[in-house]
C-alpha cells in the first residue's frame, strides 16, 4: 500500500508549527510539546517536517499549481458545464472572486513558517544522543535543515511566479507584516535558499532512497530548482519585465550565474541516478489499469505493451521502478470525514476528466481543461507522446467508443488530457477507481475521493531539457525525442520550445515557460488567438478563443483580503 508519511501529520502538530510562541496561561505545559521542548530529537524533526509538507496541499481548486497553471496555458481552455464559471474566468484571464487564489497564499506562509521553526531550532540542537557518531548525528542535522531551506523555497518559488514578488519572512523574529519585495529580491531568496539546500543536503543516489523516504527533497531536486529559478527569472526580466540579465542577484552580493546552473544540471547527469524511463507512456497510470483489472480494459495499452513504472521511486512495489520522478506532490486516500479531506487526493484526474460519461477504464470527471484541436493537430502522429498524453474519445482503441457528448458540457472538443484523468475499471467491489483497488481502499467516494495519483513537480527529462537551452545545445533535446521514437535535430530555440511544449503537455509547466520567454504576450508563438470549433451545452456549435491580456504582465491577482489585512501595505498587481 502506498505510503505518504509526511502528509497525514496530526492537527495538533500542525496547528502548533504554525502558531506563535506568546504564553497564554502562568503555568508552564510539563507534558506537551511547546517551542521550548520540541525540536530536541530527530523524531520532532520528521514530525515538523511533515508539517512542512502539508502546506502543499490546498483547499481552494484554483489554488492548486497544478490546476491554475493548466487552465492558464494556451492548449487548454476553460470546459466544464454551465455552472463552472471559475474555471473558464480562469482561462480567460478574468477574476471576478477576491479571493480565486488566497488558498495559495495561506498555505505558502504556513510552509515558511513552518520551515523557519526547523532551520533556527535543528541549525543549533546537538542530536549526538541520537546517533552511533558524531558525523552521524552532524549528517542528520544537515539533512534537516537543508530540507527545510528547500522547502521554504519551494513554498515561495510556487507562489512567487504566479504572484510575482512576496513579502519575506525568513525567521520567526520577522514581522508578518512586511511589505512586499521586489520581483528581484523574492527570486533572489528563493535562489538563496535552493542554494543552501543543495550545499547541506547529503548526495544519496536516488536507487538508495526507500520507500518511507521517497517524496522528500533531495540534493538532486534542489540543483534542478536552482537551473529552473535561474530560467524563470533571468526569462522574465529579460522577456516581461525589460530588464535584460544573465545572472540571479544572491542576497549576500553574490550571483548564481548561468555557468553555475549548467555545472549544477551536469553533476546531476552524472551522479544522481535519475533516467529517463524506457518509454514514456510508462510513467503513466493508464498504463497498468490492464494489469490492475486482470483483463484488458484499455485495447491501446495492450497493443502498445506497456508497463507502469508505478509512482513510488526505484524501489516501488507496484510497477517496475520508476528513475525518472524527482520530485512530486504525493496523494493519498480522501476521506469526507477528514477536514478539508478532498485535498488529499489528486483533484485533477476529477475535474479534467472526461464529462458525463462514466466508460472503463475511464471514469466520469467534470470535463475542465479541454484540449485545443490546434495543439492537437500540430502534434506528428509519429511522436509516440501524442496518443501517451491526449485522449481522444470516440475510439474504441481507447475504450472511447460508447462516449457520447454530454448536454451540459461546455468548450467540448472531443480531446482531453490523458495523464491525470480517473481510471476505474471492475473487481470484486463492483466499478471502482483503479487505485481504489490497487491499493486496497477500504473507503472512498466512487467518484471523488479515489484519484491517488502523484502530481509530477520535476522529471529528469526536464534536466535534459534545461541543460539543452542552457548550453544550446541538442544532446538533451535528442535525448527526449529517441525515447519518443523521433529522429534527432539541431540546436534551434524553436526546436527547444517545441520539444518542452509535447513532452510535459497538461503537466503545469506550459504557462510558465509561455511567461519566462514571453511568447504569452506574442500571438505567433501561443494558442490563444487561434479560433477553434468547440461544443457548448445543449449542443450548439460555435467558434472560442482566448483572449491573453497583457496588462497583466503574466501574474495573477494578490488576494484582495490579504491587501485589506495588510492595510494598504500591500499593492494589487497590474492589470487586476
Amino acid at each position: 500500500m502506498k505510503r505518504i508519511a509526511h502528509i497525514m501529520v496530526t492537527a495538533g502538530l500542525i496547528l502548533f508549527a504554525g502558531s506563535c510562541s506568546e504564553d497564554f496561561l502562568d503555568t508552564k505545559n510539563l507534558y506537551q510539546k511547546n517551542l521550548e521542548n520540541f525540536y530536541q530529537t530527530p523524531q520532532d524533526i520528521t514530525e515538523a517536517m511533515g508539517g512542512v509538507y502539508n502546506a502543499l496541499y490546498v483547499n481552494g481548486v484554483h489554488s492548486e499549481e497544478h490546476v491554475a497553471a493548466n487552465l492558464l496555458s494556451d492548449y487548454m481552455f476553460g470546459g466544464g458545464g454551465p455552472d463552472d464559471i471559475s474555471a473558464k474566468n480562469v482561462a480567460n484571464f478574468v477574476d471576478p472572486n477576491e479571493d480565486t487564489y488566497r488558498d495559495l497564499w495561506i498555505e505558502t506562509y504556513n510552509g515558511v513558517y513552518r520551515s523557519n521553526a526547523i532551520i533556527e531550532a535543528a541549525s543549533q540542537a546537538d542530536y549526538t544522543p541520537f546517533f552511533d557518531t558524531e558525523q552521524e548525528a552532524i549528517d542528520f542535522r544537515n539533512s534537516a535543515v537543508g530540507e527545510a531551506y528547500f522547502m521554504r523555497g519551494f513554498m515561495m518559488y510556487r507562489a512567487a511566479r504566479f504572484f510575482g514578488g512576496m513579502p519575506l519572512i525568513n525567521s520567526s523574529e520577522t514581522p508578518r507584516d512586511v511589505p512586499r519585495s521586489s520581483f528581484t529580491e523574492t527570486f533572489s531568496q528563493i535562489a538563496s535558499d535552493f542554494k543552501m539546500a543543495a550545499e547541506l543536503m547529503p548526495a544519496i543516489s536516488a536507487d538508495q532512497i526507500g520507500l518511507r523516504d521517497y517524496g522528500h527533497a533531495n540534493r538532486w531536486v534542489a540543483k534542478a530548482y536552482l537551473a529552473r529559478t535561474y530560467l524563470f527569472y533571468t526569462g522574465y526580466m529579460t522577456n516581461m519585465a525589460g530588464s535584460p540579465t544573465d545572472v540571479v542577484p544572491l542576497p549576500d552580493g553574490g550571483t548564481l550565474t548561468r555557468s553555475e546552473v549548467v555545472t549544477h544540471l551536469e553533476n546531476i547527469m552524472a551522479s544522481s541516478g535519475y533516467a529517463l524511463v524506457s518509454d514514456f507512456r510508462n510513467l503513466w497510470p493508464y498504463s497498468h489499469v490492464n494489469q490492475s483489472a486482470g483483463q484488458v480494459v484499455l485495447p491501446w495499452a495492450e497493443d502498445e505493451g506497456l508497463n507502469w513504472v508505478g509512482q513510488d521511486g526505484h524501489n516501488s512495489e507496484i510497477g517496475t521502478g520508476n528513475t525518472e520522478v524527482m520530485f512530486a506532490l504525493r496523494f493519498a486516500f480522501g476521506n469526507w470525514d477528514w477536514d478539508n479531506g478532498q485535498k488529499y487526493n489528486n483533484r485533477v484526474p476529477l475535474f479534467f476528466g472526461i464529462r458525463g460519461n462514466s466508460l472503463v477504464p475511464f471514469g466520469q470527471g467534470w470535463g475542465w481543461g479541454t484540449v485545443h484541436p490546434a495543439f492537437f493537430n500540430s502534434w506528428d502522429d509519429g511522436d509516440i507522446r501524442k496518443k501517451g498524453s491526449i485522449l481522444e474519445v470516440g475510439d474504441a482503441a481507447q475504450a472511447t467508443d460508447g462516449y457520447s457528448s454530454p448536454d451540459n458540457a461546455d468548450h467540448e472538443t472531443g480531446l482531453f488530457n490523458k495523464k491525470y484523468t480517473t481510471l476505474q475499471h471492475g473487481g470484486a467491489d463492483g466499478v471502482q477507481g483503479m487505485f481504489y483497488y490497487v491499493y486496497g481502499w477500504s473507503h472512498g467516494d466512487g467518484m471523488q475521493l479515489w484519484a491517488a495519483q502523484d502530481f509530477y513537480y520535476l522529471r529528469y527529462a526536464d534536466v535534459l531539457l534545461m541543460h539543452s537551452e542552457l548550453t544550446e545545445t541538442a544532446d538533451g533535446i535528442n535525448a527526449v525525442r529517441q525515447r519518443a521514437g523521433l529522429d534527432p535535430v539541431s540546436w534551434s530555440t524553436e526546436n527547444l520550445k517545441a520539444e518542452r511544449k509535447y513532452e510535459f503537455a497538461f503537466e503545469g509547466l506550459r504557462w510558465f515557460d509561455l511567461v519566462r520567454w514571453g511568447d504569452v504576450e506574442n500571438s505567433s508563438n501561443n494558442y490563444y488567438s487561434v479560433v477553434a470549433e468547440v461544443s457548448n451545452a445543449g449542443g450548439i456549435i460555435v467558434n472560442h478563443s482566448v483572449t491573453y491580456r497583457p496588462e497583466t504582465k503574466g501574474l495573477l491577482p494578490i488576494p484582495e483580503s490579504e491587501i485589506r489585512l495588510s492595510n494598504g501595505v500591500y499593492e494589487q498587481n497590474p492589470g487586476w
